[in-house]
């Protein structure tokens, strides 16, 4: 996996979004599997104030399976120190004939081998009528 100093950091957290979500909508392998490629076993995630573990992550993200949801993501601005990333997004996604358009903050821990150790992510419905576009994009291909 690269690492986060091996890239431009809006580049490296667009292309994690998109490679992680992609694997977990539409690829073939186990949901667990994939959060273990992405996510260390030890794995402590605050979704929008919510505390997840690895089982947790691995709960939330199962439905995206069958939902098969497509999605981008237009990174505003990222900044990186050693192995931590800060990063202003918005992820716009298809699921069930919606149009959803999210603006999220992440703040990420990576471990040497490039797998979030700690994240915190905040997030907020954007109304359609307020979606702006950003400078970095990149997109999950359907499958």
């Amino acid at each position: 996996m690269v690492t986060i100093n091996d890239r431009n950091p809006k580049e490296f957290i667009a292309d994690f979004i998109c490679s992680f979500n992609d694997e977990i909508a539409h690829g073939d392998d186990d949901p667990a599997a994939v959060v273990d490629r992405y996510y260390t076993p030890d794995i402590v995630q605050h979704f929008d104030g919510h505390q997840m573990d690895r089982e947790k992550l691995i709960a939330h993200v199962r439905p995206l399976r069958k939902n098969k949801p497509t999605s981008r993501v237009e990174v505003h601005e990222a900044i990186a120190d050693g192995n931590r990333l800060a990063a202003h997004y918005t992820m716009y996604v298809h699921i069930r004939g919606k149009d959803l358009t999210i603006e999220s903050g992440v703040f990420a821990e990576f471990a040497p081998d490039g797998r979030i150790r700690r994240q915190q992510i905040f997030f907020r419905d954007v109304p359609e009528d307020n979606a702006d576009s950003g400078t970095q994009s990149a997109e999950a291909a359907p499958s």
